[in-house]
C-alpha cells in the first residue's frame, strides 16, 4: 500500500470511529440494537475496504 492509501484508511477508520463513539455517548442506554448497528456497520465499510486492497496486494505479487 502507498502512503496515499494509507492515509485515506486512517481516515475512514477514525471517521467511523467517532462515529461510533458519539452513537455509544449520546444514546440513553446500549442495547443490542445499538450493539447490531455498530458492527453493521463497520462491516458495511470494512469488508469492500478489505477486498479492495487484498486484491491489489495479490495482483502486485
Amino acid at each position: 500500500m502507498t502512503g496515499s492509501q494509507i492515509f485515506r484508511l486512517a481516515c475512514i477508520v477514525l471517521l467511523w470511529a467517532l462515529i461510533v463513539i458519539y452513537i455509544l455517548t449520546h444514546t440513553p442506554k446500549i442495547t443490542l440494537y445499538t450493539i447490531f448497528v455498530v458492527i453493521a456497520s463497520g462491516i458495511i465499510v470494512f469488508v469492500p475496504l478489505y477486498k479492495k486492497y487484498k486484491r491489489e496486494n495479490d495482483a502486485k505479487k
